[in-house]
């Protein structure tokens, strides 16, 4: 199942599933379980449906339970045209064209960002004349991000500080979908409710300052972090899984984009730390609850930092208007444009 959050002309957030050979539709969830509710007889009000269901992915997430029996079943008859087009005057499925996609958890509990991939680690710090860290080996370390700086495909609004040495990040990132405290690596994938591509954006000359200090990064990191274009549950990529004792590994490739010329590669079974082994560290002494977003970090050529350093690129970071793209086999594609952030003057643009 492939969740997205989207919205209409209205602007207002709402969620559901592609479906469909080409992925050009969309389920609309919220009405299409209160359909189904008033075909069996039950109360369909929206505030009851809500309760029920969901008001948005993170709630239908914590009622996975008893909404996802109804979604699949919804699904099921929409890939076959047995649903009606509206219910009470709202329709159940659009065309893909019609919506805007919005980051599939807009509003997460949290963000961490993980440091999972040796080969992204080593060259980097190769690049910086350092050698590497040898505690690398002994845990997966992670980062606290902005949560409420998370956006979906489209534009990326900077300042102009975030242009000094602007760089993405090729991730993927998984969300919460249980809670779970002091969980194990072997049992932490079930807590895993989906995967989805992430671009931890990065302002490089605010970041190498405040790192400085041993503590951060932070303004160099908190502008935007996107992930998206929708939500993959494990189920659909049961057959690219390789299964071990620290936990789920996937083969599917990684690539990004800048301006149409392809830049990264790479394959997250290369992840030295499972998404296992780093919710079993983040679960220690807390409680993961759902909702929670946990990236993986970046991908070894992931990132201008890496590549420039590496000479594969020659001092190249990203600009206004460039397009950047990343896509993860069966993730899809999440593309942004770079764009001056409205608060920014015209005439220092």
């Amino acid at each position: 199942m492939k969740f997205i959050t989207f919205c209409e002309e209205t602007k207002e957030l709402s969620y559901g599933l592609l479906f469909g050979p080409a992925l050009d539709r969309v389920l609309v969830l919220p009405n299409a379980m209160a359909w189904h509710e008033s075909t069996a007889g039950r109360a369909s009000a929206p505030h009851v449906v809500a309760a029920r269901f969901g008001a948005d992915l993170v709630a239908f997430i914590e009622r996975q339970d008893v909404a996802m029996p109804v979604a699949r079943e919804l699904l099921a008859r929409s890939e076959v045209g047995d649903i009606p087009p509206d219910f009470d005057g709202f329709p159940l499925t659009l065309p893909l064209a019609a919506v805007t996609l919005a980051a599939p958890i807009p509003s997460p509990r949290s963000v961490r960002d993980g440091y999972a991939f040796r080969q992204h680690v080593e060259t980097a710090r190769r690049n910086r004349g350092v050698p590497m860290i040898p505690e690398f080996n002994q845990f997966p370390v992670f980062y606290f991000t902005n949560h409420r700086a998370v956006i979906g495909p489209g534009v990326l609004p900077v300042m102009p500080l975030h242009l000094e040495r602007l760089d993405f990040e090729l991730e993927c990132a998984v969300v919460i979908g249980r809670p779970g405290r002091n969980v194990k690596a072997e049992e932490a994938d079930a807590l895993v409710f989906g995967y989805t591509v992430m671009n931890d954006f990065s302002a490089r000359a605010l970041q190498m300052d405040e790192m400085k200090l041993n503590l951060g990064p932070a303004k160099g990191k908190d502008f935007a972090t996107a992930i998206g274009p929708w939500l993959v549950t494990p189920d659909e990529l049961e057959d690219a899984a390789q299964r071990s004792r620290t936990g789920l590994r996937h083969d599917l490739r990684m690539r990004a984009w800048v301006n149409g010329a392809q830049v990264s590669e790479g394959n997250l079974r290369d992840m030295t730390w499972t998404f296992a082994q780093i919710i079993e560290r983040a679960s220690y002494g807390v409680e993961l609850v759902p909702g929670e977003v946990i990236g993986s970090g970046t991908c070894g050529t992931g990132c201008f930092l890496e590549l420039n350093g590496s000479g594969v690129t020659q001092d190249q970071w990203l600009c206004l208007g460039d397009r950047v793209e990343l896509e993860i086999d069966r993730m899809g594609r999440l593309a942004h444009v770079v764009v001056a952030h409205p608060d920014v003057p015209p005439s220092i643009r």
